[in-house]
């Protein structure tokens, strides 16, 4: 029995691993370089005592919060690689203007793992970045639809819908195009893979992929965080 329907086993745990391994060299990285970081010295003591804390768990969550920053930087990486993977979609190589491309289906993808990845000021040159690619001559994408993913949205909504970002230099938004447009990431999963829960399908399997890799990982923690993913995409 696979993991989920879209994607094979093989390049599945291939990509867990590999978002696995940033994880524990986010972590050692944190740890070598923890005293190299200025440390807020009156953020700590005000932590320690008003968190009722003491100084051994404070110092090992700040470790954690130093290293999270690292991770959550590749958390888009690792839904453009999973993406990439699947039977008709590529992921396109660091430097390129998207993250992914379906050539059979003319869709190609920006993909970011929060809608507030991109800073409000920014979203505006994305948005030409993608009209240029869909919509100039002799571009390689011209007549394509382009996405911005956002996979985990600002409410548990979803959306699919022309992007439509301020242009604070014109004092306007951009102009309304059908083929740039902006989508929550559960329904982009369900219109890459023609599954409507393709997403949750995923983070259910997560647990079972890790622990097949990570054996002394408690499977039933993992499962616990399904309340945080219905909270960002369902409001549960």
């Amino acid at each position: 029995m696979p993991y989920v329907g879209f994607i094979d086993d093989y390049k599945l745990e291939e990509v867990v691993s590999n978002t696995l391994t940033v994880a524990e060299r986010a972590l050692n990285a944190s740890d070598k370089k923890f005293e190299k970081n200025v440390i807020d010295p009156f953020l700590a003591i005000f932590e320690i005592a008003g968190f009722g804390v003491d100084s051994a768990t404070w110092l090992n969550n700040e470790k954690m919060r130093q290293a999270q920053k690292s991770l959550s930087n590749h958390i888009g990486i690792f839904h453009q690689y999973l993406l990439g993977s699947i039977d008709g979609w590529q992921s396109l190589p660091t430097g390129e203007i998207v993250d992914i491309v379906c050539h059979d289906r003319k869709i190609i993808a920006e993909i970011k793992n929060k809608h507030n990845t991109i800073k409000g000021s920014n979203k505006s040159d994305l948005y030409y970045n993608l009209e240029s690619l869909v919509m100039q001559k002799k571009q390689a994408y011209k007549d394509y639809t382009a996405y911005y993913v956002e996979i985990i949205p600002k409410k548990p909504v979803r959306y699919d819908e022309p992007f439509t970002p301020s242009d604070s230099s014109k004092g306007a938004k951009c102009a309304y195009n059908e083929k740039v447009r902006v989508i929550d990431g559960y329904s982009f999963y369900a219109l890459v893979t023609g599954i409507d829960n393709a997403l949750e399908e995923l983070f259910n399997a997560l647990p079972l992929v890790i622990q097949s890799l990570k054996p002394n990982i408690n499977k039933n923690d993992l499962g616990n965080m399904i309340k945080y993913f219905n909270l960002a995409f369902s409001g549960k």
